[in-house]
């Protein structure tokens, strides 16, 4: 799963804390003053910048990251490692994908957020954080740390993982489903969970070490040498 389990750790850290953030500023009203306008911003511009194109784009964005197309993909990622027996992975993916649940509807109800107004898709329950992109950043980012190698072709498929999870975040930004600070605080939220529990169930000690470091076995005395009788 994760090789470096400290930079995991680290780097799963720094996308939770940053989830953590935008939670905090929208919890404390002196401060969710400075987020809104913010969010404003980002309201007006996706009503000025639409266009049919993108809008279809932004549609399909939201089936994926419906529940009827992303529970069957977690199901079938789950099934596949079961039956190759890596059972630490099917661990680490089931537990993000669960509290990345658990925390969808705490915080929706911690939070009672309304929806930004004229969304171009049914939504339902309350504004913040946005599920969709938690899901499509724990999915998405979950399913690559789960079934590939580490190296360089992982790499890239976890650079765009995290792109299609940017997309799905912004995508419902764009249809007035949430506000910006929603987008943001869900796909860091998924990735952070999407990272950190591979990370945390990973074994311990830098990769190669028994390599770099092995046991040196005692070579056998022969006859005549002190103490081989």
């Amino acid at each position: 799963m994760i090789t470096n389990q400290k930079r995991g750790l680290i780097g799963a850290g720094c996308l939770l804390a940053g989830a953590g953030l935008v939670c905090l500023l929208l919890a404390v009203p002196d401060t969710r003053s400075w987020v809104q306008p913010v969010d404003d911003a980002a309201y007006r511009l996706a009503g000025e910048v639409r266009n049919r194109p993108v809008t279809l784009v932004a549609e399909a964005f939201s089936l994926i990251g419906s529940v009827w197309v992303n529970w069957p993909l977690r199901i079938a990622v789950a099934v596949l490692l079961a039956v190759r027996r890596r059972y630490r992975a099917l661990a680490a993916f089931a537990l993000a994908v669960a509290t990345s649940e658990a925390l969808i509807g705490g915080l929706k109800g911690l939070y009672d957020r309304p929806r930004p107004p004229g969304s171009l898709v049914e939504t339902s329950d309350y504004s913040f954080p946005s599920g969709h992109a938690i899901a499509g950043a724990v999915t998405a980012v979950g399913i690559v740390v789960a079934l590939l190698p580490p190296g360089r072709s992982r790499l890239r498929w976890e650079v765009a993982a995290g792109a299609f999870a940017a997309l799905m975040a912004f995508s419902r930004v764009y249809l007035h489903a949430h506000w910006l600070s929603d987008a943001v605080a869900g796909v860091l939220l998924g990735a952070g969970l999407a990272v950190g529990w591979p990370a945390l169930l990973s074994p311990r000690g830098p990769p190669g070490a028994a390599a770099r470091f092995p046991v040196r076995q005692r070579r056998p005395l022969s006859r005549g040498q002190p103490g081989s009788d």
